[in-house]
């Protein structure tokens, strides 16, 4: 097996990196170290411990819901995001932070307003967008600007 053809997908559960074929991405899988499921159709909580393995160590786009359980708008948003999470899988992974619980996450990307939409590609920072969207808008936004 190339590079080319597998990608290396981060378990939602213990950020272990997995080489997946990419013919079989649709497929899930499971983690080879704790059995998760890799793909489960929703956003996983990111922590300071988790965020690289996903953010920079995984082949597939993450984007990340930046949050707060204070915000209206981040918590009317909330199933929105879900919900495109279902959408995206396989083809990027949708993640959530709590900027309150994660405050050196946020001062280093310098999120300013939430909620704020930001996609990772392989470390580097790909697009952002701030303010609540619905669902649809979420899936048409991250399509529109990941990598090809």
């Amino acid at each position: 097996m190339t590079q080319t053809d597998s990608r290396i997908i981060a378990c939602p559960a213990c950020a272990t990196a997995n080489r997946v074929p990419a013919a079989k991405l649709g497929g899930g899988g499971t983690c080879g170290r704790c059995g998760a499921a890799l793909f489960q159709g929703e956003p996983i909580a990111l922590t300071a411990a988790s965020f690289d393995a996903h953010a920079a160590r995984a082949d597939i786009p993450l984007l990340v819901d930046f949050w707060a359980g204070w915000c209206g708008p981040c918590r009317q948003m909330a199933p929105a995001f879900a919900a495109a999470a279902g959408q995206l899988e396989p083809a990027m992974r949708l993640g959530k932070i709590d900027t309150e619980a994660e405050q050196a996450i946020a001062a280093r990307y310098r999120i300013q307003s939430i909620p704020t939409m930001v996609l990772f590609h392989r470390g580097r920072e790909i697009a952002r967008q701030s303010g609540a969207m619905p669902a649809a808008a979420i899936v048409q936004w991250a399509r529109s600007v990941a990598p090809r």
